[in-house]
């Protein structure tokens, strides 16, 4: 009997912050599911050019030095995405900033609270509203069949479950991709778009490193994830890979708990 794959031969994707961590092992197993790719970096130039080579080259992956903190960045990317490879099939918004400092609400300051709202939520209306606008004007992909227009994965977070003290604003960024997923699947899904979310818990990357490397707190943090440990990055990627495929044509408003069982809610 064959094995049953997750392919995306065809469809062209776009996946932001997708030059380490979560993002890139994303990026890896799109190319591998025959996707072509575009995603975006901000810093990681080389890595993202390593990334890039590693997935087929320019005719198959491409890299794109984007900020993104407003809409018209968000906006701006997907037009790249367009010239790039002339469609879009589906919308990973995997990028955000953690503060890692602790900063009580008290002593929070304005600026921090702007530019976590500006890069976590405002970017990814531009970024969804574009992208939306795409997937309408060109109709199911020529492969498939199944008849979806487009997948949208928005990265969550248990923060934006249960709250995270001292990252309010993080955790309120995170909650409102959770809205924003349930209220984007009751007005896309009758037009042939899947919303869905992946709510990850702690991931082993760069931006956790300093905090699950704290032999006190990692070993709080672990003690809290009943499987034991922190996920890896390809522990993430590969569950928003499947809402992409058409085994997942029947899922919409989904939010979809990847953290070992540390946050059993929806």
């Amino acid at each position: 009997m064959a094995g049953v794959s997750l392919v995306l031969d065809g469809k062209v994707a776009l996946i932001t912050g997708g030059s380490r961590g979560i993002g890139a092992e994303t990026v890896r197993l799109f190319a591998a599911a025959g996707a072509r790719v575009v995603f975006s970096y901000r810093q990681a130039k080389e890595l993202a050019l390593t990334l890039m080579d590693e997935c087929g080259g320019p005719t198959r992956c491409i890299p794109i030095e984007q900020d993104l903190s407003s809409p018209a960045e968000g906006r701006a990317l997907v037009g790249a995405a367009l010239k790039a490879f002339g469609r879009l099939d589906a919308l990973v918004v995997n990028h955000g900033v953690w503060p890692s400092e602790d900063a009580p609400i008290e002593l929070m300051t304005e600026e921090q609270w702007r530019n976590t709202m500006a890069v976590n939520l405002d970017s990814v209306f531009g970024l969804v509203q574009a992208a939306v606008g795409q997937m309408l004007l060109q109709g199911e992909p020529a492969t498939g069949g199944d008849g979806t227009k487009g997948h949208i994965v928005l990265i969550s977070s248990t923060a934006g479950q249960r709250g995270e003290a001292l990252h309010a604003d993080y955790a309120v960024t995170k909650g409102a991709l959770i809205s924003l997923t349930k209220s984007l699947s009751s007005e896309l899904a009758p037009q042939g778009i899947r919303v869905n979310c992946v709510a990850p818990g702690w991931v082993a990357t760069d931006m956790s490193a300093g905090t699950l490397g704290d032999p006190a707190l990692g070993s709080r943090i672990k003690a809290g994830i009943p499987v034991g440990r922190v996920a890896t990055p390809l522990e993430i990627a590969g569950p928003v890979l499947f809402l992409c495929t058409p085994l997942a044509g029947f899922i919409s408003g989904e939010v979809m708990n990847v953290n070992g069982g540390a946050v059993l809610v929806g």
